[in-house]
């Protein structure tokens, strides 16, 4: 029971901790700005849409906050199986349109249990889902949370995490491939942690 108590404490503890550091992030200089390394050389990911949940929440640079998608005066709600993982993106970072990109922030995957919006946090990637969405590249890099005890899976590289849960990389493929039926999405494949990072810094902006 003591030790119940003392991870609830923990986990009670965490979330008013990552929920003070977004209100100073997002009160002090937009999201988008936070530099895409850590001070500990890992890589920064913005949380837009905690995992589990089905409601199209994105970052707004101009209003340095967090707002919910319109489609047709509407909230966006995917009508599909809810996020796999803590969707969001990799601050100081553009997917340039002369190159392929859509003109966003490089997308990121966090696999770990559900992570406050809005929250900024330390993760390791281990691979990138290499996708074409209307014809504009839009990759996916997969990340790990950095902190242990938000680790939900145990893997350093792609090919660990490959051979562990092989069928998480289907899941993960699978739904981007379909959960937005107006998009014509195309797979090219996957790459590993190398070649995530070569994309990673790419993208940053100088």
């Amino acid at each position: 029971m003591k030790k119940n108590y003392t991870y609830r404490n923990y986990l009670v503890l965490r979330f008013i901790l990552i929920a003070m550091v977004s209100f100073l992030f997002q009160g002090c200089q937009s999201l988008a700005d936070v530099p895409t390394f850590s001070n500990n050389n890992t890589i920064n990911v913005v949380v837009e849409i905690p995992a589990g949940t089905n409601t199209k929440v994105e970052y707004n640079k101009e209003l340095k906050k967090l707002k919910v998608d319109q489609q047709d005066g509407k909230d966006r709600i995917i009508e599909y199986l809810p996020y796999p993982g803590n969707y969001g993106f990799i601050p100081s970072t553009y997917s340039s349109s002369e190159t392929g990109g859509d003109g966003d922030p490089l997308d990121a995957l966090v696999i770990s249990s559900k992570l406050l919006s809005g929250s900024v946090v330390e993760t390791t990637p281990i691979g990138v889902l290499k996708l074409m969405d209307n014809g504009e590249k839009d990759y996916k890099v997969i990340c790990i949370p950095s902190e242990k005890k938000l680790q939900t899976v145990s893997a350093n590289t792609f090919i660990e995490f490959s051979e562990k849960y092989p069928d998480a990389l289907k899941i993960i493929e699978l739904w981007f491939s379909n959960y937005d039926t107006t998009d014509t999405v195309t797979i090219e494949g996957w790459g590993d942690e190398k070649e995530a990072l070569a994309e990673i810094k790419k993208a940053v902006q100088q």
